[in-house]
């Protein structure tokens, strides 16, 4: 997995040199990207979208950790890191959040 480094959320592009997303019950991808796509740099900033369902807040934050944990997109950076952050703080794990809390939890 490609650790991504602070850029302030700005959009990478370039071409995705291997690509494997996750799958299984309870996992969807939402995406047009392939191995060996060219990101353009006018793209939307989302390369895909994973979007989980658990019985409970605690079994969809697991299944996402681990849709991640299989996530592999070589070639450009990701947000995957940062994703963790927030599925790994308490205040988020306990459904406490809102519009600010990627600042007040000084995650970015």
């Amino acid at each position: 997995m490609q650790k991504v480094q602070k850029k302030d959320f700005y959009q990478v592009h370039g071409q995705i040199k291997e690509l494997n997303l996750p799958g299984g019950n309870g996992i969807r991808i939402d995406t047009a990207v392939y191995s060996g796509y060219t990101i353009p740099a006018s793209y939307d900033s989302m390369i895909a979208k994973i979007i989980v369902h658990g019985e409970d807040r605690e079994e969809a934050i697991i299944k996402m950790k681990r849709a991640l944990d299989e996530c592999v997109i070589d070639g450009v950076d990701t947000n995957i890191d940062f994703l963790y952050k927030i599925l790994d703080n308490e205040n988020f794990q306990k459904g406490n959040y809102d519009t600010s809390f990627i600042k007040k939890e000084n995650l970015a």
